[in-house]
């Protein structure tokens, strides 16, 4: 019989490294699901230990609370409730409400100094101002406006669309300005033309969305520049002899004293502008970015209230804010960093500064129409 003929030196080599390698590939695949599995154990781990202690700790609903109330203030507030759930959603929002509608009752005694000749006023210090503010998750602005009667309100220049503020800014000349009042804003991409309550320019009514003798909160300044704000009527309004102002809420400080007690009732965090005064008359603007982590996640009311205590105001009010919050310098320079993802948003009104107010001409855009004829949607 014919001698079997035995493997090769070279084969045998090749035989053994195909299955050492063969092995060492299985010992990998159980290494990575191992190392998988352990992942997905510590996140579940993680999940649950964060749910209960969202759930079943005192911090932990007061985190949850500041999301829910946080997504509030957007787009997305119908997220909230999968956090509290639809009727404490429901709850909190009417609390609020009421809260905001408590806070514009109080009568309102500051007063403030007459405005410096306009002389005395250039030699000691500029119109405006503009200081940076920051905070814990938050970063923005003050400006300053050291003559308050040199502040009008902007409105759009033409009909069926708002107007960005910077381009209101560049159009008019002015050299600051801020957004101001709300608006109808449908599914967030409102055309942002239809403002929301009273829009009273020059001491003009330009737009009244309020039924007869009703009340409404607003924000503005009477005719000697003395900031207004609180809940009123078309008729009181008219005795304050009310200059500029826009419908917004809620009043945050009255005769020097803070509204809101607490982070509890910041009404979570996001952009935000507001209005206040000083007892030497100069108005202040704070406008805080948001929703841009890494740079500024947002402030809450309390936060702004802090900010506006501790520059003197006596006086102040929530603006509009969100993707509307926008600061702009002489020449349409935007400031601060909307946080819109299409950028600068069209608003129907802006609280704007001049050299000399005298000279502005600022048309009623909604003369002759009625609240019910503007489709805010439309583009």
């Amino acid at each position: 019989m014919p001698t079997p003929s035995l493997p090769s030196r070279a084969s045998v080599k090749k035989g053994t490294g195909a299955k050492k390698r063969v092995q060492a590939k299985k010992r990998r695949k159980r290494g990575f699901f191992f190392l998988f599995s352990r992942i997905v154990l510590a996140l579940m781990i993680a999940g649950a230990a964060a749910a209960i202690w969202l759930f079943f700790t005192p911090s932990g609903n007061d985190m949850r609370y500041l999301m829910a109330d946080t997504l509030i203030t957007t787009q997305h507030r119908h997220w909230a409730k999968y956090i509290i759930g639809q009727a404490e959603l429901d709850k909190r929002v009417a609390a609020y409400q009421a809260q905001f509608e408590q806070m514009g009752t109080e009568k309102d005694t500051h007063t403030i100094a007459p405005p410096q000749t306009e002389e005395v006023n250039e030699a000691d210090k500029p119109l405006v101002e503009i200081e940076e503010v920051s905070g814990s998750g938050y970063h923005g602005y003050v400006l300053t406006v050291n003559d308050p009667t040199k502040i009008r309100l902007g409105v759009p220049a033409k009909r069926g669309k708002g107007e960005k503020v910077s381009s209101m800014v560049e159009r008019t000349g002015a050299i600051a300005g801020v957004n101001g009042g709300g608006f109808a804003d449908p599914n967030w991409k409102g055309n942002g033309f239809k403002p929301i309550g009273v829009v009273i320019s020059q001491g003009k009514l330009f737009y009244n969305g309020i039924s007869s003798g009703a009340s409404t909160q607003i924000v503005g300044l009477d005719k000697q520049g003395k900031m207004i704000a609180g809940k009123y009527t078309l008729q009181e309004l008219s005795d304050l002899g009310i200059q500029e102002a826009v419908t917004f809420q809620p009043r945050i400080i009255v005769n020097g004293k803070g509204q809101i007690r607490s982070q509890k009732e910041g009404w979570g965090i996001a952009p935000r502008t507001a209005m206040g005064q000083r007892e030497d008359g100069a108005i202040l603007f704070v406008v805080i970015d948001g929703r841009q982590p890494g740079y500024s996640i947002g402030a809450s009311l309390y936060d702004v209230q802090q900010i506006m205590l501790e520059h003197g105001a006596v006086i102040a009010a929530n603006l509009d804010g969100g993707s509307s919050t926008v600061l702009v310098n002489e020449g349409g320079e935007i400031v601060n960093k909307p946080s819109s993802e299409y950028g600068e948003r069209y608003l129907p009104t802006a609280f704007l500064v001049f050299d000399d107010p005298a000279k502005v001409d600022i048309p009623n855009i909604w003369e002759g129409l009625r609240p019910q004829d503007i489709d805010p949607g439309k583009k």
